[in-house]
């Protein structure tokens, strides 16, 4: 899957400037793809040579025009054709299974920091993850699309789950391996 993708699928709902996409990207699909405005506004410029979105000129005063973009058919049809692409799971690249395989070499307590480092982070985006999950819990009938949103939100919830438990395993194991 390609950015351009992600973002054709957010153009999907309606038009928006690529601040907005920037912002639904940090609200509704952080939790399974990150990118940077820069990278967004970058996308969005080659996506409109391709002819996947157009985009108004909209004047501000005081400020630069805003140019709120919205998808071609074009767009829907690459979107559709890139859905009906049957999916392949995403490789990981990780370091701090790196380090893991690597503990036995090193200090245990550089391992320790980080692995103490990483669990913060992990919760801290499980907390941010079920701030947002109480929203959608809040609605008593979901429209259909906030029903889907909040499938991929379960699922980078449980994407930080599993990074927290298993972070409390290896340190467990290091606890453990510390009192034989």
């Amino acid at each position: 899957m390609a950015l351009s993708h992600t973002i054709l699928a957010v153009l999907s709902q309606q038009p928006y400037s690529g601040y907005d996409i920037s912002k639904r990207f940090e609200e509704s699909v952080s939790c399974y793809w990150q990118a940077s405005q820069q990278q967004i506004y970058r996308e969005l410029s080659r996506m409109e040579h391709q002819g996947w979105v157009t985009y108004e000129t909209v004047p501000q005063a005081g400020k630069p025009d805003k140019k709120i973009y919205s998808i071609t058919e074009a767009g829907k049809g690459e979107l559709t054709r890139w859905y009906a692409e049957p999916t392949e799971p995403t490789p990981i690249r990780e370091d701090l299974l790196v380090k893991v395989l690597v503990a036995p070499y090193v200090a245990d307590e550089l391992l320790l920091q980080e692995l103490h480092r990483r669990r913060q982070l992990h919760c801290e985006r499980l907390a941010n993850y079920q701030t947002m999950e109480a929203l959608y819990r809040a609605i008593a009938h979901p429209p259909r699309i906030e029903q889907f949103r909040y499938l991929t939100l379960r699922r980078g919830m449980r994407y930080e789950q599993d990074w927290i438990d298993w972070i409390d395993e290896v340190l467990t194991f290091l606890k453990t391996e510390e009192r034989l």
